[in-house]
């Protein structure tokens, strides 16, 4: 079956609504329509072609299309957080039913001893923080000391900020990895290596050479099963450090939206099938969202939208399209951290018309729907590949 499936995850393009908001202090969270309203409008006249405004009332200055080409729908996520990891496996059909921990008060000395032992570093802070504040605050001493900055946030990460100059990328990335042996036992859900450049008077600037380890996952995922059904496998973005490498036959790491975009349209015309190609664009989330940047945010998926025109125009008869998020991550909101939010899902199958999927119970509902398109079942979550036009 020469089929392809194209999974593209939004990054914390969420739509509000979580039942549970409460319980994880996000009520009244809402990234997309709260970033509407505070830049005054958007239009994305592509996606609504998809059926994003049956999705969401979004404030628009555009009408909502009286057709549209996909099918919409919004999902809820049924693990126990907010986080990139978790919604990405559950994306992938596989749920997490324990919280990640998260160290409000820092990693206990112990931990931080054995990480000077094993990495030969010492250590700055070790507790939550903004990036960019904390690098402002210890740039200097950091240069000056050679000591590695690490930071957590209110979601389970270990973040190692370090100056290029000082630390090259690939040492970091070395310190990273024995890190990630190192908080395997305490299931910390990911370690991050957050290089930075400049200097005091000019400015620090965080680089693209950022790098996540995520935790293994804990089961098997429907990228597992693909893959050895003989599916190609491809991650574009983070895809590869969120699943640890885990069930991809091919892992292109990319730095912003833009470069995951081009790579993804470049994939579109030499892959054939049965392929999936997995990406996620993570600007929304690291450069707008916990930067509390509504017209950033706006600016972004302005640009997404633009680019999903030509996009759509180029998939195959065989080929199907899945847009979706896996988190929250409000400009608006208080604090810096993820919201927890129902995400939109838009399914596009070219030539085809669209229907409404309704209220989904569980992000697996994603994972079910890969697998039935490659003729393959999944024990977790209701496909909706019957229910496409």
């Amino acid at each position: 079956m020469k089929r392809r499936l194209f999974i593209i995850v939004l990054d914390s393009v969420g739509v509000g609504g979580a039942p549970d908001a409460a319980y994880f202090g996000d009520v009244g969270a809402a990234t997309l329509q709260n970033t509407a309203a505070a830049v005054g409008g958007l239009a994305l006249p592509n996606l609504d072609r998809l059926g994003l405004r049956r999705v969401v009332d979004y404030t628009s200055p555009l009408a909502a299309p009286d057709g549209v080409l996909g099918s919409w729908g919004v999902m809820t996520e049924v693990s126990a957080d907010k986080d990139s990891t978790t919604g990405h496996w559950e994306l992938a059909g596989l749920v997490s039913s324990e919280p990640f921990p998260t160290f409000p008060e820092g990693f206990p000395p112990e931990i931080m001893e054995e990480f000077s032992r094993r990495t030969g570093y010492g250590w700055l802070w070790n507790r939550p923080a903004s990036g960019t504040e904390i690098i402002e605050r210890y740039g200097v001493e950091h240069l000056e000391t050679g000591r590695l900055i690490v930071y957590t946030s209110a979601d389970s990460v270990f973040q190692i900020a370090a100056h290029e100059e000082l630390v090259p990328p690939e040492e970091l990335l070395r310190v990273c990895r024995i890190t990630r042996e190192l908080l395997d036992p305490l299931r910390v859900s990911r370690v991050i290596a957050r290089p930075f450049v400049g200097t005091p008077e000019s400015g620090w600037t965080r680089t693209g050479n950022r790098r996540d380890f995520s935790l293994e996952p804990h089961g098997p995922t429907v990228l597992d099963a693909l893959q050895a059904a003989g599916v190609r496998t491809v991650g574009v973005g983070k895809i590869g450090d969120l699943f640890a490498g885990r069930g991809l036959d091919e892992d292109h790491h990319t730095v912003s939206n833009a470069a995951g975009m081009e790579r993804t349209a470049e994939l579109a015309e030499s892959v054939g099938g049965p392929a999936l190609i997995f990406t996620n664009l993570v600007d929304f989330d690291t450069r707008f969202g916990h930067r509390r940047n509504p017209d950033g945010y706006a600016e972004a998926l302005v640009e997404f939208d633009v680019w999903l025109g030509p996009f759509l125009d180029s998939l195959a008869e065989n080929d199907l399209l899945i847009l979706t998020a896996d988190h929250g991550c409000d400009p608006t909101h208080k604090g810096t951290d993820h919201t927890r939010e129902r995400v939109p899902l838009l399914v596009h199958r070219p030539g085809s018309t669209g229907v409404d999927l309704g209220e989904r119970g569980c992000f697996c509902d994603v994972g079910a729907s890969a697998a039935e398109w490659f003729g393959r079942s999944w024990p977790r979550g209701r496909s909706f590949i019957t229910e496409l036009p």
